[in-house]
């Protein structure tokens, strides 16, 4: 495995590649900017062990000191979980991270490229990035996803984005979208967002052949792969609705931008829905990385027979 020098693959997963056993990345800004602590750790540690109940590995991604940690112990998201103002990493942050031997919790543009360059293919997050409304700012997200080959598993974009707008710069630069037991793209925290999906799929091993057909043709965008958060706790989108157009206000009065914007958004219709957003996020992220294991099992199995 030829890899850039700053990056420390943990043995676990060293040993997973080199036997093409399944493997689930993590990404770790829900770590360092999604959650107080310790109430971060505990969530990142229940990711881990959801997805090794459902039989893969977990290599939760981030960077501590200027090196990008490929898998990480407990004791190292303890660290990055503790850290004191800590960055978030996207693609284009590699090399300040490395050089100024920053701590921060990786992207989904970030864990995507390191997964990808680590040879992992499968990706579990809770909502990827997109257009925010007004159409003022596109997330690396979205462009990253078009040029790097990962199957990623997330509950649709953030409900806070312009999701309408999001899917199609996902259509026009060619990102397949497959819906996982569902006809329509998800809104986050709820299950519908009235956007209907044209590919839906019922098991994992649907996922793996399609992204392997997808990736065997010359194809080398992702497979984004979208899971309604589970019915007990999604919220009904008229009712975070009403929150989510008063956090949008308060980040235009407070004058909020660039990467502070969405770790405020996520924060503040938390506050606004009495805890309900904050629940359905960390139990729809459980269940991403619990349908990203069996996809990653799928997807091993059908490489190693093809």
């Amino acid at each position: 495995m030829n890899l850039p020098a700053y990056f420390r693959v943990l043995p676990e997963i060293a040993t997973c590649l080199a036997n093409r056993a399944p493997i689930v990345a993590l990404e770790t800004t829900v770590v360092t900017h999604g959650l107080p602590y310790p109430d971060n750790v505990h969530l990142a540690i229940e990711m881990e062990e959801t997805v090794r109940k459902s039989g893969a590995t977990p290599a939760t991604i981030g960077f501590l000191d200027g090196v990008l940690y490929v898998g990480m112990v407990q004791a190292d998201i303890e660290r990055l979980a503790s850290s004191l103002a800590p960055h978030k990493v996207s693609k284009r942050d590699f090399a300040p991270a490395v050089a100024l031997k920053w701590n921060g919790g990786t992207t989904v543009s970030g864990t995507l490229a390191a997964a990808c360059l680590a040879g992992i293919p499968v990706f579990a997050t809770g909502g990827i990035g997109g257009v925010h409304r007004g159409g003022y700012d596109i997330s690396a997200d979205l462009p990253d996803l078009a040029r790097s080959p990962g199957i990623v598993v997330c509950a649709g974009a953030k409900a806070i984005l312009d999701i309408p707008a999001t899917v199609e710069y996902l259509e026009t630069w060619g990102v397949p979208v497959v819906g996982y037991q569902t006809a329509e793209f998800p809104a986050f925290y709820s299950t519908s967002s009235g956007i209907h999906l044209d590919v839906t799929v019922e098991t994992s091993g649907a996922v793996a052949k399609m992204a392997f057909l997808h990736w065997a043709s010359g194809f080398t965008s992702a497979l984004l792969t979208v899971v309604p958060p589970p019915s007990d706790e999604a919220i009904p989108a008229e009712f975070v609705a009403a929150a989510i157009e008063q956090a949008l206000q308060e980040v235009v009065d407070k004058q909020i931008t660039g990467q502070a914007v969405t770790p405020f958004l996520l924060s503040r219709v938390s506050e606004l829905t009495g805890g309900k957003s904050k629940r359905a996020n960390l139990a729809l992220l459980k269940n991403n990385a619990r349908v990203a294991a069996e996809i990653s099992l799928a997807y091993s199995e059908f490489t190693r027979s093809s």
